[in-house]
C-alpha cells in the first residue's frame, strides 16, 4: 500500500512529506524533533517541526487514527476546546518494506502544558483548584455538545493560562463518541471515570513526591464531580418566576453570561392560571466574553482573558470625551452601537483602544521575555502588576510605569517558568 496523507489544509501535505515516515516514530532523528514537554500516553507521541508548524505525531492503528481525526474535526466545528487535527498518514513502511503503524497529526497548542510538567514544581492547592475548575468546564461543554469523552483525565488534557485561571483543552478523543444528546447515565459514567482517573494520577504524583503535602488525592478526584454538577445545574435548571417579573429571567441570563455562557435558545411557558412563568435555557453556548471581545475589537482570547480585557476597555471608554454618555457599556448588552448619534460608537472606540492602548502596551514587552504567554495573557499580567504597584503607591501609576517595572523586575526572574523545557 502506498503512503497516503489525508490533511485538512492544502499546504500541509507538502510540508508533512518532509518528515521521515519510513522510520518508526520512536526512532526519529533529533533534527526533526522539538523538545517540548509531553504528557503520559499509551501510544508513542513526538513533537516535530513541519515547515513553520510544530505538530504532535501519534502512532496508532489505522481505524482509531481515522476515527479520532474525524472526531477532532467534529469538535472543532462545534467550537469545543480541543487540539486541531491536521492529518492522518497511512500506508507507512520501513526501509525493508515492513508495515509501520499509521500516525495522527495534530497542531501543537501554543502556550499549553501537560499537567505533569506543571507539577515539576509542586503546585499550590489553590492552583490545583483552578485546574479542576477548568477541567469541569471542559467536561460540561463536551456534554452540552453531546460528546461522551470516555476517558476524561489530567493526562488527556492540556492547560493554558487564562487571566489568573486556566483553560482546559481535550487532547485525546480516541475513546469519544458524539451523540445528538447525552443521557444522564452517559454523563454520570464520564464523570465517574474522571473521578477515578484524576485520583489515580494524583496518587501517582504523591508517590513520586510531586504532590503538595496538604492535598488529598481522593478528595481532589471527588472535587471535580461537585464542580461539574454545580455548573451543570446552573446551566440547565428550570426556573419558575411570578408572572410579570420578567426581569428575573433577564437576571438569570445575566448570571449565565457572568459564567461565560450565552443562552442561544430558551423555552418560556406561562402557567394555565397565569400566575407563574417557567424559564428553561434549552441551548447554552460557551464563550460569551470571547464573542463580545472578538466582535468589538477583533481580538481572539480565552474566556477569562476576554472578560478582563473587556473590563479594561470599558474603563478606558468611560474616560474618552467622545464617548456618548447615553451609549450602553459593551458589557451590559450586545446592542452597543445604539447610543447617542453625536458620540463615537463603542465599536469605533474599541478599535482605537486596540490601536492606542493594547498593541503598544504589549509591544513594549520584549518578545524574548514573553516566553509562552500570548498577547492577551501578557496584557492581563500587566494590568495585575499595575494594580499591585498602584496599591503600594496609593495612586494609579499608569500602564507605562507598570510595563517598565514588570519588564525589568518580574519577567527576567520568571522567564524559565514561562518557556517550555525539554524533557529529560
Amino acid at each position: 500500500m502506498a503512503l497516503q496523507i489525508s490533511a485538512t489544509n492544502p499546504e500541509h501535505p507538502a510540508l508533512l512529506l518532509e518528515l521521515p515516515w519510513h522510520i518508526p516514530l520512536e526512532e526519529w532523528p533529533d533534527k526533526h524533533l522539538v523538545p517540548l514537554p509531553r504528557g503520559i500516553s499509551r501510544h508513542v507521541v513526538r513533537y516535530a517541526r513541519a515547515g513553520a508548524e510544530i505538530v504532535a505525531v501519534k502512532e496508532l492503528a489505522q481505524r482509531p487514527a481515522l476515527r479520532e481525526y474525524e472526531l477532532l474535526r467534529d469538535l472543532d466545528r462545534l467550537g469545543i476546546p480541543a487540539v486541531d487535527a491536521l492529518g492522518v498518514v497511512t500506508g507507512r513502511t520501513d526501509a525493508a518494506g515492513e508495515p509501520l503503524e499509521p500516525v495522527l497529526i495534530t497542531r501543537h497548542l501554543g502556550g499549553s502544558m501537560p499537567y505533569r510538567s506543571m507539577f515539576e514544581t509542586t503546585l499550590r492547592p489553590a492552583t490545583m483548584h483552578r485546574l479542576m475548575d477548568a477541567l469541569a468546564v471542559l467536561l460540561v461543554r463536551l456534554h452540552l455538545a453531546g460528546f461522551a469523552w470516555g476517558d476524561c483525565s489530567l493526562s488527556n488534557t492540556l492547560f493554558r493560562r487564562d487571566a489568573g485561571a486556566y483553560a482546559a483543552y481535550l487532547v485525546d478523543a480516541e475513546t469519544g463518541e458524539l451523540h445528538p444528546r447525552l443521557s444522564d447515565g452517559q454523563r454520570d459514567y464520564d464523570l465517574d471515570l474522571a473521578r477515578v482517573n484524576i485520583s489515580g494520577e494524583l496518587l501517582d504524583l504523591e508517590a513520586s513526591g510531586a504532590l503538595h503535602p496538604s492535598v488529598d488525592a481522593i478528595e481532589f478526584g471527588t472535587e471535580i464531580c461537585a464542580r461539574y454538577r454545580d455548573l451543570w445545574q446552573e446551566l440547565t435548571r428550570t426556573s419558575v418566576y411570578p408572572a410579570g417579573k420578567y426581569h428575573y429571567i433577564e437576571r438569570r441570563i445575566r448570571r449565565l453570561n457572568d459564567l461565560g455562557f450565552d443562552v442561544a435558545e430558551m423555552q418560556i411557558e406561562h402557567a394555565s392560571g397565569g400566575a407563574t412563568v417557567t424559564f428553561v435555557p434549552k441551548v447554552v453556548d460557551a464563550g460569551h466574553h470571547q464573542r463580545q471581545l472578538l466582535r468589538l475589537t477583533g481580538l481572539d482570547a480565552e474566556e477569562n482573558q476576554a472578560r478582563r480585557l473587556l473590563n479594561d476597555l470599558e474603563s478606558w471608554m468611560a474616560t474618552q470625551d467622545d464617548y456618548a454618555p447615553g451609549d450602553p457599556p459593551p458589557l451590559s448588552q450586545l446592542r452597543s452601537s445604539r447610543g447617542d448619534p453625536h458620540g463615537a460608537r463603542p465599536e469605533v472606540l474599541a478599535h482605537r483602544w486596540v490601536r492606542e492602548v493594547f498593541r503598544p502596551t504589549v509591544r513594549a514587552v520584549p518578545r524574548e521575555l514573553r516566553g509562552s504567554m500570548d498577547p492577551a495573557e501578557i496584557y492581563h499580567e500587566l494590568l495585575e502588576h499595575r494594580w499591585y504597584l498602584s496599591e503600594q503607591a496609593q495612586h494609579d501609576i499608569g500602564l507605562g510605569t507598570a510595563v517598565e517595572d514588570y519588564t525589568a523586575n518580574v519577567l527576567p526572574r520568571a522567564r524559565e517558568t514561562l518557556q517550555p523545557t525539554a524533557e529529560d
